[in-house]
């Protein structure tokens, strides 16, 4: 059996295809020129097989794998169908048609801004798809961010003037206001902590002498008062019973030690911590 490539190359298809070609009638060459062309209709119609071919090439141009100097070439193709449409256009309207370049849509870029406006290569120049990624093509699409001058020390000085230095500041009489009754406020807080002290003070003060008891001691305690500075002390002292114990204790051991011999107190020691006792 034959295969399909010898099928198409076999006398019979060959006069079939020349004959459909024959009723079909010969294909039309668009104009190098739109100024050939001298037929509205037919000016209309290569405009339109012009816009066919320019949205088959932007589909393709989408494709970022199709390599850097394929992207390009696809790039200045449809630059170049965009200024044959212009012609085109043109053309129609000497031959009496209509204006499509003020009736057609614009084309603008992601930011809203005319495609024109946005040229690489002069004014008119278009990228499509995978060309606005390109090499040297991204940076123009890239707004350059505002610079911050900074202003020179002449300049600053030029707005500095007695209201900066609060020279002026009290002629209203607002400020002596606000800052008398902040004085006011300020001394009374300042009284109110001293009171507190003074009262944790002489809180203090009551609790190490209240506990001394009543008689020479106490009387010997107000007599040296008063002939002596004030002088408080701020941690808890000992009371007359507790250092009258402290001294019996202190002569008890002194006259174990004179009547106990070493060995036997080594015993009373044993004998407590046996029995828990100190």
């Amino acid at each position: 059996m034959a295969r399909n490539e010898e099928k198409a190359q076999s006398m019979l298809n060959r006069w079939l295809a020349g004959k459909q070609n024959e009723a079909r009638g010969e294909r039309q060459k668009r104009p190098y020129l739109a100024t050939e062309c001298h037929d509205l209709n037919e000016a209309d119609k290569w405009r339109q097989q012009i816009l066919r071919e320019i949205g088959k090439k932007v589909m393709d141009i989408q494709n970022a794998g199709l390599g850097e100097h394929r992207i390009r070439d696809m790039n200045d193709e449809i630059n170049k169908l965009i200024r044959e449409k212009g012609h085109w256009e043109r053309r129609i309207v000497e031959l009496g048609g209509p204006d499509y370049s003020k009736v057609g849509p614009r084309v603008t870029d992601s930011e809203g801004r005319n495609l024109a406006e946005a040229s690489g290569r002069g004014p008119g120049y278009r990228y499509f798809g995978a060309a606005k990624q390109l090499p040297g093509v991204r940076e123009l699409f890239e707004k350059e961010a505002p610079r911050q001058v900074r202003r020179t020390r002449a300049e600053m000085h030029r707005a500095i003037d007695a209201d900066y230095y609060g020279f002026r500041d009290e002629e209203d009489g607002i400020l002596e206001k606000v800052e008398a009754a902040a004085e006011v406020a300020m001394r009374r807080q300042a009284i109110a902590d001293w009171e507190e002290k003074e009262a944790e003070r002489q809180a203090a003060f009551a609790a190490v002498h209240g506990g001394m008891g009543e008689g020479g001691v106490a009387e010997q305690a107000d007599a040296d008062a008063a002939a002596a500075p004030q002088f408080v002390a701020y941690v808890p002292l000992p009371d007359q019973k507790e250092i009258e114990q402290k001294v019996l204790e202190s002569k008890k051991q002194q006259l174990l030690r004179q009547y106990i011999s070493v060995d036997e107190e080594a015993k009373q020691q044993q004998a407590r911590e046996l029995l828990n006792r100190r």
